[in-house]
């Protein structure tokens, strides 16, 4: 755990070492979330709800997107290339250490610009949300479970890569079908596409249904959900491991 939070602590200060380069990263991925929250505004402007959504519980859904992609992708920035890592054989440091190798990978890098939606989610929850203590709590822990969905699944498409071959293209297909389902309200779907966001796609776990739980809480709602993150994180970790038995080593010693 010590090696884990000071490798965490280190990717923190690289990321803050150019802080023009900081700061003018995460304003680009303000600015570019601001658009899309303009754009929900007009878009309701002219349309009062969509199959029960209205502007409030969009922008709500949109506070936890951004929330749990700043975890995921700002924080844990590795998670979307294991399957890029693993095609170059870039594992070796990763492997040589007496920790998990996936922690380690998880940890060792931080997107800055990404870190933009981390201080971007809460800060829209604050001013749409409607937030108070029991809504908030809940917006949390809906963040903390989507992020660890989101973290399975991008780990265990990018797995596939170890146990299939390929270049990781796997992943960033995923990646983005999934960012790009989960950016819209899970009831704008219907059929297939509707059980595909909770099955092999599941991106109604990552904003659709922390954003229901907030405005309606149920238990068995909430349980759904902290099933899901517990079951796709712990698939991420058990395709990794599989296919750690694959890997072939090259020879590459690099800061993955």
């Amino acid at each position: 755990m010590r090696i884990i939070l000071s490798t965490f602590k280190n990717s923190l200060i690289e990321a803050w070492t150019n802080r023009r380069s900081f700061w003018l990263q995460v304003s680009i991925m303000l600015a570019n979330d601001l658009v899309w929250v303009l754009f929900w505004i007009l878009f309701f402007e002219r349309v009062s709800t969509v199959r029960g959504w209205d502007r409030s519980r969009v922008l709500l859904l949109f506070a936890i997107l951004t929330t749990v992609a700043g975890i995921s992708l700002g924080l844990l920035a590795n998670a979307r290339k294991i399957g890029q890592l693993s095609a170059g054989g870039e594992l070796d440091a990763a492997l040589a250490l007496p920790i998990h190798p996936l922690a380690f990978l998880l940890v060792r890098r931080v997107d800055t610009g990404l870190l933009g939606d981390l201080f971007f989610g809460p800060i829209l929850f604050v001013l749409a949300g409607e937030p108070t203590l029991e809504r908030t709590a809940i917006f949390i822990f809906g963040s903390l479970c989507g992020a660890a969905v989101l973290v399975g699944f991008l780990v265990a498409i990018g797995a596939l890569t170890l146990l299939i071959g390929g270049t990781g293209e796997q992943a960033d297909l995923g990646f983005k079908t999934i960012l790009i389902l989960a950016s819209y309200p899970v009831d704008v779907f219907g059929g297939a596409t509707k059980l595909l966001l909770f099955t092999a796609v599941p991106a109604a776990f990552i904003s659709g249904l922390p954003t229901r739980l907030i405005d309606d809480w149920q238990w068995t709602t909430a349980a759904a959900l902290l099933t899901a993150a517990l079951l796709f994180a712990s698939l991420g970790v058990a395709l990794f491991n599989l296919g750690l038995h694959r890997y072939s080593s090259g020879a590459r010693w690099t800061r993955a």
